[in-house]
C-alpha cells in the first residue's frame, strides 16, 4: 500500500470538512442528526492541526486522523475516510501506528456507526455508552 501522512495547514480545514461530511453522512442520517452545520461547529473546535495528518494514497488525500496527546494517554478524536478508500486496510495501518506508541488509547464513535465493529476488531473495548456516542478504550499489553 502507497500509504504516507502529510502535515495538516489552516488552509485545509474546508477539505476536511467535506471529508468528513462524505464519511459520516450514511451514519447520522440513518440516526436522524445530519446536520452539515453541526459537523463545521464540532470540527472548528476540535481542528488542532499539529495534533491531525492527511493520510494520502497514491498522491490523493483519502482521510484524515487527529490523534491528542494526553498525560499518559493518546485521545483519537477522528479518523475519516473518504468512503471510496474504506474496506483497503487504511484505518488498521492507523490504529497500528498509533498502538506502537505503547500508550493507552481513547475515543469515542458514533452509535449504530460500521466504526463500532472496526474498533472491536482491532481490540477496543466499550467503556462508557452515551446519548449518541459509545467510549472505547484500548490498552497496551504490559
Amino acid at each position: 500500500m502507497n500509504l504516507t501522512l502529510a502535515p495538516v495547514v489552516d488552509g485545509d480545514f474546508e477539505a476536511m470538512l467535506a471529508l468528513r461530511i462524505e464519511a459520516l453522512r450514511e451514519s447520522l442520517t440513518r440516526l436522524g442528526r445530519f446536520n452539515p452545520e453541526v459537523a463545521r461547529a464540532r470540527l472548528r473546535a476540535q481542528f488542532h492541526p499539529a495534533w491531525m495528518q492527511h493520510l494520502v494514497l497514491g498522491g490523493e488525500r483519502v482521510g484524515y486522523f487527529t490523534v491528542e496527546p494526553r498525560e499518559g494517554e493518546l485521545r483519537l478524536h477522528h479518523l475519516y475516510l473518504a468512503p471510496a478508500a474504506q474496506g483497503q486496510g487504511i484505518g488498521a495501518w492507523v490504529i497500528d501506528k498509533l498502538k506502537a506508541r505503547g500508550l493507552p488509547i481513547s475515543l469515542a464513535a458514533l452509535r449504530e456507526s460500521r466504526a463500532n465493529d472496526f474498533y472491536r476488531r482491532h481490540g477496543f473495548r466499550a467503556v462508557e455508552e452515551q446519548d449518541f456516542d459509545i467510549e472505547y478504550r484500548w490498552e497496551p499489553i504490559a
